[in-house]
């Protein structure tokens, strides 16, 4: 008896390892649903994106956990991570699932304007206040009064408005450009960086106080190549999306293509994977993904050896596809800032940053 249960049932350690295995999956599942099911409102717009977050290792669901602590409180939340990592992402699942989800995430992105301006895209302006106030504007603050605003790459925001923006939240109130009257506001903020801000405070760069105000509860959101298990389940995910758009079916990626994907390590994260998988679903003739279709000029060599563009070229060349796709036209309707998800003002740095101009791209001027 002893020799037949010696070789055919296994030992108590197998067990337990799948004990561990199938809990984390069942709080993965239940988790998820919670979080997409439960606790998002009904007026959620049908493009909301949360559940873009794709993955069952193990820092993403510290992530998870992490946003269902804090969603249900006012604390400010800072978000670390890398360009491409998905901070908005979660800066949206914290919002919707918050007390404040009634009223809309109100977000600014800090590097997207030049200092001149953000003072005023933050706390408003009087009729008058500088050259071109041509009439009164309230900013941010206001517009968020009473739900979240959500500051990206923070580390950005010029050392003399950040002493204004502490004002803001130690006080909860503000003044408009050109005016001496305090405007009261309720705003729970969200701020986001790819950069290390207890670096920038030790180099004087970032002001002490207020990077103690913002770093209440950090919350790091793991580049992609600390979560590689995660690459086949957003390779698939992003491939279904492509098969929509192109009105097509996919039957999946070969095991050899998802072993180089896994391989690699992403430097522009998610983002970079998603158009990796948007170029191959274009350029695939079938339904079913067996080869990596690359360009092979400059371009970074996974420990595989395949070549892979870096997130500045994939970036420049699809930001330079989409103004081709939309005429050439950057805002307004039809304009590729619109078809790309992101403020005019965001486009053009961007363009201005990989040096996109306007002779490089066709079509009719603004």
């Amino acid at each position: 008896m002893e020799s037949f249960q010696e070789h055919h049932f296994p030992s108590p350690e197998i067990f337990e390892k799948l004990a561990d295995l199938i809990a984390i999956q069942v709080s993965y599942i239940l988790l998820h649903e919670k979080l997409n099911n439960e606790l998002i409102p009904s007026s959620v717009p049908e493009n909301y994106p949360f559940e873009e977050m794709i993955g069952k290792s193990k820092p993403l669901l510290e992530v998870f956990d992490h946003i269902s602590m804090v969603s249900r409180t006012d604390t400010s939340v800072l978000l670390l991570g890398e360009t491409g990592t998905g901070k908005e992402l979660i800066a949206q699942a914290i919002h919707r699932l918050s007390s404040r989800a009634a009223k809309t995430l109100v977000k600014l992105n800090c590097a997207a304007l030049p200092p001149q301006l953000i003072e005023s895209e933050l706390f408003g302006h009087e009729k008058g206040a500088f050259t071109g106030a041509i009439e009164k504007r309230i900013g941010k603050f206001e517009v968020a009064d009473g739900s979240t605003l959500f500051l990206d790459e923070i580390g950005e925001l010029p050392l003399e408005l950040q002493a204004k923006l502490l004002r803001a939240l130690q006080e909860k109130e503000i003044e408009h450009l050109g005016s001496n009257k305090v405007i009261k506001v309720n705003v729970r903020i969200i701020a986001a960086t790819n950069r290390e801000l207890d670096k920038e405070v030790m180099a004087g760069r970032f002001r002490a106080d207020l990077y103690f105000r913002l770093n209440v509860f950090p919350i790091y959101i793991p580049p992609l190549r600390e979560r590689k298990e995660d690459i086949p389940l957003l390779a698939g995910h992003f491939l279904q999306q492509m098969g929509t758009k192109l009105g097509k079916v996919f039957r999946g990626i070969s095991p050899e293509v998802l072993q180089q994907l896994s391989a690699y390590d992403w430097p522009g994260n998610i983002r970079e994977l998603e158009h990796v998988i948007e170029r191959n679903a274009i350029l695939c003739k079938g339904d079913y993904i067996q080869d990596l279709q690359l360009a092979s000029s400059s371009h970074i060599r996974s420990e595989t050896g395949f070549a892979i563009k870096t997130w500045e070229e994939h970036e420049k060349e699809y930001i330079l596809y989409v103004l081709a796709k939309c005429n050439g036209r950057v805002s307004g309707a039809k304009g590729a800032a619109q078809a790309l998800g992101i403020p005019p003002t965001t486009l053009e740095s961007k363009m201005k940053k990989l040096g996109i101009k306007r002779q490089h791209y066709p079509g009719t001027k603004e």
